[in-house]
């Protein structure tokens, strides 16, 4: 009966959903094929550079929507195949007519167009079967309620699939047959929802050597940031120890040098010297220590991530709450990475954000095997990854680890920051906190 029941459920649950995604296709998706027709039409007229740009990403946006719905109904994920777009530049027609001709370029847009038009027919037939087959059941199950009377005292037959309705007798023939569609919606309502998302990915889905080539893109430019920041790094580390420790040290060694002279003609001056050098001493071991721990600090490297960020908390000016929960230790380099992502997060907060509470949750998804950090602080919004930002910058350097990361700021706040890097492998033995 359970069995039974859930099966009914599902039944009319495919439904509903293919109701909507009809809607979607004989509307929405018939819609924009034409739109995008004329717009291509009219092109040479110089309308349609202005048009068909708004259209494909109307388009585009349209089909994001149903590879959402795919993921969310049926568990099908539905790879986009777009090329990145080039960077935006100001005004002109000049610019309007590199970024439409950008666009015809990419085969998506009309891998999207063939999906369209199909879309509208066949999508269409597909999601109409399931709410189609409930329809017809709850409308044999009217006939036998007596609707059938007037219709047959109309003067007309009606034919209910093959049975013709014009007695009692054949109104209950008519309400079986119902029954009937019933039980073949059962089975086949779930088969045709998840049948429509099949023909949407086999249409606007990227196949294995368009996601393969995106991947190698991603991984050439990941690459590219790697080294920038490689080179830029080392060349941080070369003038903070030229200017700072080196600089310190080379005094020191003058003013050894002043002492041994002056050690027996003015013993006074030279135990000031050596009070001086003493000092300098002090500030270029701290100099130091801070370098090594803006390389590698010495805390993450002995005691893993979390009591790393935990420590990293209480320097900070505002007050941050920390929760952690990891199996163990994590990759070396994914411990790093995600260290100074935090590290550069909360420094933003502190300088821009006004905010008088953080707080940082880091934890290790089992399903996804993933570090998962989230940052969210109550100060007034507006950060972004647009432009030339300190967190675009961040998303690139995780880009060489494949990690992603998703900024929610709206004017006003609050501000959540989210990081996910995946992990390989995770040493166990760290305790949970």
């Amino acid at each position: 009966m359970d069995m039974n029941g859930q099966q009914v459920r599902d039944a009319f649950v495919a439904a509903g959903r293919g109701f909507v995604l009809s809607l979607l296709s004989i509307t929405v998706s018939l819609v924009l094929f034409v739109l995008f027709v004329v717009s291509l039409a009219i092109i040479v007229t110089g309308v349609g550079l202005f048009t068909t740009p708004l259209i494909v990403d109307a388009i585009r946006a349209h089909a994001t929507l149903r590879r959402d719905l795919s993921e969310r109904w049926c568990g099908l994920t539905i790879p986009s195949a777009y090329r990145p777009r080039p960077a935006s530049r100001s005004g002109g027609v000049a610019h309007q007519v590199d970024r439409c001709v950008e666009i015809l370029k990419d085969p998506a847009t009309w891998r999207d167009a063939l999906w369209l038009i199909c879309d509208a027919v066949a999508g269409f037939v597909i999601a109409v079967l399931p709410w189609g087959l409930i329809g017809y059941f709850v409308w044999g199950i009217v006939l036998l309620c007596g609707v059938w009377v007037p219709i047959h005292n109309a003067g007309a037959t009606y034919w209910y699939a093959f049975v013709p309705v014009g007695s009692w007798f054949t109104a209950v023939l008519a309400a079986l047959v119902g029954v009937g569609f019933l039980g073949v919606a059962m089975w086949l309502n779930p088969l045709l929802i998840r049948g429509h998302f099949l023909m949407t990915g086999a249409l606007n889905g990227a196949s294995e050597k368009q996601q393969l080539a995106q991947r190698v893109a991603r991984l050439q430019e990941t690459r590219h940031d790697a080294l920038d920041n490689s080179a830029a790094e080392l060349r941080r580390i070369e003038r903070d120890l030229h200017d700072g420790a080196q600089a310190r040290l080379v005094a020191m060694g003058m003013s050894l040098g002043t002492i041994e002279a002056l050690i027996e003609k003015d013993p006074v001056k030279a135990k000031q010297l050596l009070a001086q050098a003493r000092e300098n001493s002090a500030e270029a071991l701290s100099e130091l220590r801070d370098l090594v721990r803006g390389i590698h600090p010495p805390v993450l490297a002995e005691r893993g991530l979390g009591d790393a960020a935990r420590a990293l908390a209480l320097r900070m000016q505002m007050p941050v709450e920390v929760d952690v929960d990891l199996p163990g230790r994590l990759e070396e380099p994914v411990e790093s990475a995600a260290y100074f992502a935090i590290s550069e997060i909360l420094t933003n907060a502190a300088k821009h954000s006004g905010a008088s509470q953080v707080w940082l949750d880091i934890y290790y998804s089992v399903p996804e095997h993933a570090l998962r950090i989230a940052v969210t602080d109550n100060g007034r919004g507006g950060a972004s990854l647009e432009g030339g930002s300190g967190l675009r910058g961040l998303e690139r350097r995780l880009g060489a680890f494949d990690g992603i990361m998703a900024v929610s700021s709206p004017e006003g706040g609050p501000t959540l920051i989210t990081i996910e890097i995946p992990v390989q492998t995770v040493e166990p033995g760290a305790s949970r906190r």
